[in-house]
This record gives C-alpha cells, sequence and structure tokens, in this order.
C-alpha cells in the first residue's frame, strides 16, 4: 500500500453513551485507500468507532475528522461517501422487497430520501450487484436468499452509492464458514480492484488479520495500531484478551485464540 494523505484523522477523541464512556482518547489517521481491521473483545467500542466516522455519535471532547470535514459538521455530500454494512439482522423472508431494491436503498444517501431513482440509478444498482456476484439474483425476494448472499446484496447496496469508504461491523457474523470466506475474499477483492478505504470490524482476528494493511487494536482505548505482525504479539493482546489468550505460529503468520475464540481457518480460498 502506498502512502497517502489520511481519509480519517482522530485527535483524543472520547466518545460516550448515556452509561459510560465507551472510547477514550483515540488518536490515529486512516490513510484513503488503507484497509483496516478493528479487533477487541466484545464491549470494546469497536462499533462506537463506526458510528463516531460515520457522524451518527459525536466526541464529547478531541476531534475526529472524516474527509476534511468534522463528524458534528458531516454534510450529506460527504456522508454519501461513506458505505455501510451494519451488524446483520434476521431477514424477514416474508417481507416483499427484492435484492435490487435492496440495493436502491443505498442511492438514497446520495439522492436525498424525497427523490424518486432513475434508470440510471437502476443500472448503478445492477452494476453493483454484479460485483459482488448477484446480479442474476436481483429479482429473487431478499429473504429467500441464503446469508451469505444477503451479505454480499448488503455490500452492494453500500457500493451503489458509490463511496470512497466503506464501513464494515461484523460482516461475516450469522453465517456459515464458506459463506465467511466468500465474503472477505469480496471485500478484499473489492479493495485491490476499486481502491476503497475500508474499516473492517470483527471479533475473529485469524479471518481478517492476513488480509489487511493495519490493524486497530481496541478495548475502551486503543491499545495499539500497526501491521497484523505488530500487533498479533502476546505483549500487545494480553492487556486487552487476558492472560488466556495464546498465539502459535502456523503457514509462518500468528494465529489466535482467545477467550471469545470460535474456530475460522485463517485461509481464504
Amino acid at each position: 500500500m502506498s502512502v497517502t494523505s489520511p481519509i480519517v484523522r482522530l485527535r483524543a477523541a472520547t466518545f460516550a453513551y448515556q452509561n459510560g464512556i465507551a472510547l477514550a482518547e483515540i488518536t490515529c489517521d486512516i490513510a484513503a485507500g488503507e484497509f483496516v481491521g478493528v479487533i477487541g473483545p466484545n464491549g470494546a467500542g469497536k462499533s462506537t468507532l463506526l458510528r463516531g466516522m460515520l457522524g451518527l455519535l459525536h466526541p464529547i471532547s478531541g476531534t475526529l475528522q472524516i474527509f476534511d470535514c468534522a463528524c458534528e459538521k458531516l454534510r450529506c455530500h460527504h456522508r454519501a461517501r461513506i458505505g455501510y454494512l451494519p451488524q446483520k439482522e434476521r431477514a424477514d423472508p416474508n417481507y416483499p422487497i427484492t435484492a435490487l431494491e435492496v440495493v436502491l436503498m443505498g442511492r438514497y444517501g446520495a439522492l436525498g430520501l424525497l427523490r424518486r431513482t432513475s434508470r440510471a440509478d437502476r443500472q448503478m444498482a445492477r452494476e453493483a450487484l454484479a460485483l459482488v456476484g448477484m446480479e442474476a439474483q436481483h429479482a429473487l425476494p431478499f429473504g429467500h436468499l441464503s446469508g451469505g448472499q444477503q451479505q454480499r446484496v448488503l455490500v452492494a447496496r453500500a457500493l451503489a452509492q458509490q463511496p470512497q469508504i466503506l464501513l464494515l461491523d461484523e460482516p461475516t457474523t450469522g453465517i456459515d464458514i464458506p459463506a465467511q470466506h466468500q465474503v472477505i475474499a469480496l471485500i478484499r477483492k473489492l479493495h485491490k480492484e476499486r481502491g476503497l478505504t475500508i474499516v473492517f470490524v470483527t471479533h475473529d482476528i485469524n479471518a481478517i488479520s492476513p488480509h489487511v494493511d493495519t490493524l486497530l487494536l481496541v478495548k475502551t482505548r486503543l491499545y495499539g495500531k500497526g501491521t497484523p505482525e505488530e500487533i498479533l504479539t502476546s505483549e500487545r493482546l494480553t492487556p486487552v484478551y487476558g492472560k488466556e489468550m495464546t498465539i502459535i505460529r502456523r503457514d509462518g503468520r500468528p494465529f489466535v485464540m482467545t477467550p471469545d475464540y470460535h474456530h475460522h481457518d485463517p485461509a481464504v480460498s
């Protein structure tokens, strides 16, 4: 990855909810075109970081800038440049909406909710489906698709707004292992071919670490930012995951088992 100017800048940014501090004193940059994995245990503040980047949660102290705009002043044309895949929710199989209609929702960020989609918007949606290998299923009910297919459609929805940065919140949770491999391979392909800046929140360190440029290690505060080799060490991980965490070498790479570990082969076909 070539070094470019930051697209996200956090300076001592602290985020809080009514029940207390979620992230404290976060300082880091994310460069344009960087593929970043955000790791940490449950409740560490990983999703909070994405909410801040989306402008949905403002720092109570410090600053967050995305593009050239502070998050509390994030203008609509900047928001439209941010694609977002939220945590997976169970789809109602009886809800009458097609895969194409789901993807068309991604155009609303650029159009505004009150404007009707055009033929050009529908073409963009079809192209986004083609990018994720789901164009042939465009007319199928979304609720009838498999979990992995639904995730592909939701990635297409985020792509339909033609973003510069793609925020992904646990995109492999709740789908089977072959589908997890497919989703990660798809995100890796989009990063390489389209030069998207990607922030990928996950609890599955081993699935994502072979593919990212950078890992952010968080547990209410930032415990480290660096390459997977720099972050996936006992010295870095033990303060976050505890002494139950172990690291082994596998195919020349670190393989991490944590207290909330779920087996997932790191190889992606």
